[in-house]
């Protein structure tokens, strides 16, 4: 068992590290390190932008010795440093792995011989092996399972999820000795209340998580696809879901937009990492493809049904209400709303984009956009509106009165407004 005086480092305090870092503090003392000054800043004087963590957990946390920095010097003399950094794509969708390796850099100025670097990033099988271990030694001058050791314990955080917290989650842990898997697997199991499966190697730990979020990707595209089939028929898609999921073993899913840092992001490691070993991914591969042009098909399923209904297209006043990638969560991360309006901005700069969840100046910093407050919005005075995500506050709006004129269209993309009012929906 790990004692009581094992400090812990967590790296990286996004989504993922800021949350497992207050729950490492409940039983060890645990510092946070981010290079963001900005939000290390925030954090200290107890709120988390991301709302993954209430204020309260936090400032209790922080009133009972938590404590983040930016001061590489913080975190010298800690026994676990435990990785939580982002692993992204670039513009062409291959692993970006810089932010792994330069946190694999920062571990390695600060280990100790005894010390273990834990990661909980999502890469494919090999990489903290492969990259991240190999870094270390280079920086610190230490070597693996004789200096130091290892572990990999991916991360299954679910943005805006208030069931699933960190502490319920069950976790995959690993090490790179029998010995290192085991202290690690205590660690985590010290913690969390649902307990931990430890996986017999790093790399069946790395593949188990890029598989979670590739097997739903998939599952997602086909539920998409049969949407496009079924509106091309006439045919409501919900309802066939909901005919279908009378069956005990049918897999109940909607179609929907797929953005975010995980489900459309993680499988392109896998898909790339399967090609260097002479494996084409064939289905993974089209899955990406199909879900990453939902949000140009939305967009044209609405200028098709203003057609229909004679809305002049050219100049119209469309409203988007929603941007962030997921309902009642401000994780703005890779959202096919932008889709959505990249392809309506052909035919009209008339766009206005409400979302009481997203930060206005983060959509301005990372797309150029602009958002208006839900109560500015003026009343007739839309040809269009699309509802992309449904977030809470939007299902208690009147959306008729938001129309200028009696034939204009409202999409439903979620498949949650009352179909009276809907013209069309995913």
């Amino acid at each position: 068992m790990l004692a009581d005086t094992y400090r812990i480092a967590v790296i990286g305090l996004g989504y993922v590290g800021l949350p497992l870092a207050r729950l490492f503090s409940t039983k060890y003392p645990t510092i946070g390190f981010d290079m963001n000054a900005q939000r290390v800043e925030s954090i200290m004087q107890g709120h988390d932008h991301t709302m993954e963590l209430s204020d309260h957990l936090l400032q209790e946390a922080i009133g009972k010795g938590f404590r983040c920095t930016t001061q590489i010097d913080d975190i010298r003399d800690c026994k676990i440093y435990i990785v939580a950094v982002p692993t992204p794509v670039d513009q062409n969708n291959r692993p970006d792995l810089m932010p792994l390796i330069k946190a694999s850099q920062t571990v390695g100025k600060v280990i100790s011989k005894g010390n273990i670097a834990i990661y909980e990033s999502t890469v494919y099988p090999g990489v903290t092996e492969e990259v991240c271990i190999p870094e270390i030694e280079k920086t610190s001058g230490l070597r693996l399972n004789t200096d130091f050791y290892a572990g990999y314990s991916p991360e299954r955080i679910n943005p805006g999820d208030r069931e699933h917290t960190v502490e319920k989650i069950r976790k995959v842990t690993s090490g790179s000795t029998p010995e290192a898997a085991e202290i690690v697997d205590s660690l985590y199991n010290s913690v969390l209340i649902n307990g931990t499966h430890k996986a017999p190697s790093i790399k069946v730990a790395e593949a188990s998580k890029i598989i979670e979020n590739s097997q739903r990707d998939v599952n997602i595209a086909f539920i998409n696809e049969l949407a496009k089939i079924f509106n091309a028929m006439g045919i409501d898609t919900n309802d066939v879901i909901e005919a279908a999921a009378t069956k005990w073993n049918f897999i109940k899913m909607r179609p929907g937009l797929v953005g975010g840092h995980c489900i459309s992001v993680d499988p392109y490691y896998l898909i790339q990492k399967a090609q260097v070993y002479g494996v084409l991914p064939r289905i993974m591969s089209a899955a990406r493809r199909l879900n990453d042009g939902m949000g140009d098909y939305v967009a044209n399923q609405t200028i098709k049904l203003m057609n229909l209904k004679g809305v002049m297209v050219k100049d119209a006043r469309i409203l988007i209400l929603g941007f962030t990638f997921k309902e009642n969560c401000p994780d703005i991360r890779n959202t096919k709303v932008a889709d959505i309006i990249s392809t309506l901005r052909q035919y009209t700069q008339n766009i206005t984009i409400c979302d009481p969840w997203a930060n206005a100046s983060r959509v301005d910093q990372e797309y150029g956009l602009m958002l208006t407050e839900l109560s500015a919005l003026p009343l007739a005075h839309f040809d269009a509106i699309i509802l992309a995500v449904s977030h809470k506050e939007f299902m208690q709006l009147a959306l008729r009165p938001l129309l200028r004129i009696p034939n204009g269209v409202i999409y439903d993309v979620k498949g949650v407004l009352d179909r009276e009012i809907v013209d069309g929906r995913l």
